[in-house]
């Protein structure tokens, strides 16, 4: 009896392995290894869609819920730390082969990468894809190097430091911006070869040519690279600095003003229309003139110069009037204004209101005081100019006053400020008029007297001043004193 019953229950348990293992079977998939869409994934952001294929079996076994997982390894096939790029919603993808798109993230850069496909229900792994280049190319513009001087020097026996602007001159949009990036470093070696020198964010040269940098995307192309600058060595006399104008040349001022750069040195000094500007020792100098602007720099053993004829696009224009004008009561003043500004319009100003109906080159202006007129050019090159002056009645220098004034304040105000005298001792009379401080001395002895002690600013603290004065005729003699009022 005991030797019947142990083989049914050996059989027994045989029978529910291998039901066990039926079930198990039927749970589980095998995902083949994925096939790339591209050859390299260059992606920017204006494109990072990739594709890949792959086929699974048995398609039955997929659960409902499952999600297909595409992950990336790092930039040599490691998938010790995978990245993942794409998962699929629960009960997505059901037949084989299966083609999904995924995005690299924006720090990708290598030669090397890898993806893998993963399922979630029932649990699966594909084989590892074949290895393919992606950078994500988070900076891809032309950017500017040494200023964008297109030249550089360096005396015998040294060297000349080539950098990246950051933020450089203009619309430069510097990659040093973007602290992931590396960069690469090229000699010209012929129109159109190059041969690489180095890496990194600047570049001592020692050897003359012509150098540029590029942002390091491998075998991805792109355009972030910089402008060609050639480098020279000074072995005796003095080298040439070029300037760069940062808006051009000419250049149109609306834009604000233009930098002027040069190459790099020791020490600067800048100059304009031969004279020199002070305290303009840097090596950038900015400016909204024109003229013709020049540089002297020092690079240690020897020197080097340059100049630029800058020229400014703003229209030209004149006014037909002085800035102080008098005119008698009654009378008009004709104003005009001349631009060649190509399509001008204007504005007119008294006592910094808008003159609402003056619209026009020409004002006729009828009443005092002060008066602005504003020309802008609306095409082109925009901008405007603006002219200020002023109306006001003739004054008299010798009015005919009654006595002799015993105060003053020369105060600015157009009242009072000089001591004004009767005709009979003024200019013209013979008179002689003498002015003495308090203590004597002589400040003022004329026979042609103007009407226009004091000249000059006295010196005055908190206590009002006190002159004499004498005034001699051949028939009379006249003294007293003269306060000055603080």
């Amino acid at each position: 009896m005991l030797k019947t019953t142990l083989p049914r229950k050996i059989l027994t348990s045989l029978c529910l392995l291998a039901l066990f293992c039926l079930e198990k079977g039927y749970t589980q998939i095998v995902i083949g290894t994925p096939n790339l869409g591209f050859s390299q994934a260059c992606a920017s952001a204006s494109f990072n869609t990739y594709s890949t294929t792959f086929v699974f079996s048995p398609e039955s076994n997929l659960d409902p819920s499952n999600q297909f997982i595409i992950e990336m390894s790092d930039a040599n096939g490691d998938f010790t730390n995978p990245v993942v790029v794409y998962t699929s919603t629960s009960g997505a993808v059901t037949t084989s082969p299966a083609t999904l798109n995924f995005s690299i993230p924006t720090d990708t850069a290598g030669e090397g990468y890898k993806i893998r496909v993963k399922s979630t229900a029932p649990a699966a792994t594909s084989s590892r894809s074949i290895a393919f280049a992606a950078y994500y190319k988070i900076q891809d513009s032309p950017f500017t190097i040494n200023n964008l001087v297109s030249t550089g020097a360096f005396c015998s026996g040294g060297s000349y430091l080539l950098t990246i602007d950051n933020p450089g001159n203009g619309n430069n949009d510097s990659p040093l911006n973007y602290p992931s990036l590396t960069f690469n470093w090229f000699r010209e070696t012929g129109p159109t070869t190059s041969v690489f020198v180095a890496e990194g964010n600047t570049l001592e040269v020692s050897q003359e040519g012509t150098y540029f940098v590029e942002t390091n995307y491998g075998t991805c192309t792109s355009n972030s690279f910089s402008n060609r600058v050639t480098i020279t060595e000074v072995v005796s006399g003095q080298a040439s600095a070029n300037i760069a104008s940062s808006l051009g040349n000419p250049f149109c001022p609306d834009q604000g003003s233009t930098i002027l750069s040069t190459i790099s040195g020791n020490s600067y000094q800048w100059y304009k229309d031969g004279e020199i500007i002070p305290d303009a020792t840097d090596q950038m100098y900015e400016t909204s003139e024109s003229g013709v602007f020049s540089v002297q720099v020092d690079l240690g053993s020897c020197s080097a110069s340059g100049s630029i004829d800058l020229i400014s696009e703003l229209f030209d224009a004149s006014i037909n009037v002085p800035e102080e004008n008098t005119m008698e009561t009654g009378e008009t003043l004709t104003v005009t204004v001349t631009s060649t500004a190509a399509n001008p319009s204007y504005e007119w100003y008294f006592n910094n209101s808008i003159i609402s109906t003056a619209t026009t080159e020409t004002y006729i202006a009828s009443e005092f005081g002060n008066y602005s007129v504003i020309v802008t050019d609306n095409s082109g090159c925009t901008g405007s100019r603006e002219f200020n002056f002023s109306i006001n009645e003739p004054v008299d220098p010798f009015p005919d006053v009654d006595k002799i004034p015993n105060i003053i304040s020369p105060n600015g105000d157009g009242i009072n400020d000089t001591w004004i005298l009767p005709t009979k001792y003024v200019s013209g009379s013979n008179a002689e008029v003498l002015i003495m401080t308090n203590q004597g001395k002589i400040v003022l002895k004329t026979n042609d007297y103007l009407n226009n002690w004091p000249e000059e600013q006295l010196n005055l603290n908190s206590v009002n001043k006190l002159y004499y004065y004498i005034i001699k005729t051949t028939n009379e003699t006249k003294k007293g004193t003269i306060t000055v009022l603080k």
